[in-house]
């Protein structure tokens, strides 16, 4: 049986992973392909750091440039992490004709159209599909599944760290810095949860996904991106009384000349599937002219379900291998002349539903205060609530507003921070609700 060699640069957490499916799963994985995959090379750091894994005398080796330029070597597969020597590896690798799998999403959302258009011009493939959701086969969905199809929109959850973090917030009654704790605890957040709670960590992947699905070119830098650190139990509550959950929601939308694409916390009724994805587990539904309306769900994250789509990656280039061909499937879905520039909306031009929550003194006019400010920018009011005194002598406010512009709602609400009876920085959350959003259209033509 003929066989193809592997280059692991990095074992890590999801390169142990990686390693013990090629390993335990050889026999398995060669009746599929009809080749073996040989775990040639292992560079990493630490070479004596116990895996649970019986590995191959000197299997592992401290230069990754070795494996890289190793003439035998046929699939290299980064798991090093960052956007340095990773990027430097994986350029090695393409310019000695390597096939490349990686689990990168940083650096392919902030260097992939430089490593795609290098790979394309060798003749080598790219893979990335554990780059977005983990075990979560969106990438092979985006770009084979739906290839007939045109997609109008992706939304969901694709940060398990944020998810399990609101969770906890909603089941528990815990404080955000509470959750947090909890999430580190068990190895869900990082030491320093920055990329995964400020929204960062969705917006690699948002960016990606984005790519492949309107044939763009990967666009990071005008992505909106909001965490979720100023969500509270006050907020979760109100939301669940008119029938939403809060998530961290990453959305992309095809609006045709443009693209939306953002990351926020986002209200989402109960009626839609992906409210009801808990805990750490990551979700994606994606809407397209035939398919209508699909959700993809899964752990997005963890050592082995990410190890799958790695390994799926490898298959994938193996076969192709065997085949003698390359470049079958476009790293980007389309073809590489037919990537456009394709600009990202700007925040402040969106319209859509909000949710807002205002601490404020005890003091008679004060809501008349807010709800003209309001007013004066046409941000209609749906519903509006008073929640009893705060230890510090202020209230809570909290309102619900019909359709209205981004902009014109930032510029209320920089007005409403400024009165002297406003005692913090105003809550905003906004509310994805395509059906409600549908009925004022009807409302608007009806009265054309």
């Amino acid at each position: 049986m003929e066989k193809i060699n592997v280059g692991l640069l990095g074992c890590g957490t999801v390169g142990t992973g990686v390693a013990k499916i090629l390993i335990e799963n050889r026999e398995l994985i060669a009746s599929r392909v009809g080749a073996e995959l040989v775990l040639k090379r292992i560079a990493d750091i630490d070479i004596k750091k116990e895996r649970g894994i019986v590995f191959d005398d000197g299997v592992f080796i401290k230069d990754a440039r070795e494996i890289v330029s190793d003439p035998e070597i046929d699939i290299i597969v980064e798991m090093i992490g960052g956007k340095g020597i990773a990027k430097e590896l994986i350029l090695e690798a393409i310019e000695n004709d390597k096939q490349v799998v990686t689990a990168n999403k940083a650096l392919i959302a902030d260097h992939g159209n430089t490593l795609i258009k290098t790979a394309e011009a060798k003749g080598v493939d790219l893979a990335f599909e554990a780059s977005v959701g983990g075990c979560i086969p969106i990438v092979k969905t985006i770009r084979e599944s739906l290839v007939g199809d045109r997609i109008r929109s992706m939304t969901g959850i694709l940060n398990g760290t944020c998810n399990y973090i609101l969770t906890k917030i909603d089941d528990d009654g815990s404080t955000f810095k509470e959750a947090l704790e909890q999430a580190q605890a068990i190895g869900f957040a990082e030491a320093d949860p920055t990329l995964d709670i400020e929204g960062y960590d969705t917006a690699h992947k948002l960016a990606i996904i984005s790519s492949l699905a309107y044939g763009m070119e990967i666009n990071l830098e005008d992505i909106y991106i909001e965490g979720i650190s100023r969500i509270s139990s006050i907020d979760i509550e109100c939301a669940k009384e008119f029938g939403f959950k809060i998530k961290l929601f990453a959305i992309s939308k095809n609006r045709g000349g443009t693209v939306e694409a953002r990351v926020h916390p986002a209200m989402i009724s109960f009626d839609n599937l992906v409210s009801s994805v808990n805990g750490s587990m990551n979700a994606v539904e994606i809407t397209g002219d035939a398919v209508g309306s699909m959700v993809l769900y899964g752990h997005g994250a963890g050592m082995m379900p990410t190890a799958g789509a790695v390994v799926s990656d490898i298959v994938d280039v193996a076969r192709n291998l065997l085949s003698h061909v390359t470049g079958r499937i476009p790293i980007l879905s389309c073809r590489s002349d037919k990537i456009r520039n394709i600009p990202v909306l700007p925040i402040d031009e969106i319209h859509t539903y909000y949710y807002f929550r205002f601490s404020v003194l005890d003091r008679a006019g004060v809501l008349a205060k807010i709800a003209g400010i309001l007013g004066a920018y046409s941000i209609s009011l749906k519903y509006v609530n008073q929640k009893g005194l705060r230890s510090n002598g202020s209230i809570t406010i909290v309102m619900f507003t019909h359709l209205a512009k981004e902009a014109d709602v930032k510029k209320a609400l920089s007005e409403i921070s400024a009165l002297d009876v406003v005692t913090d920085i105003p809550v905003l959350i906004r509310i994805e609700d395509d059906l409600e959003e549908e009925e004022e259209a009807k409302k608007e033509e009806r009265c054309i």
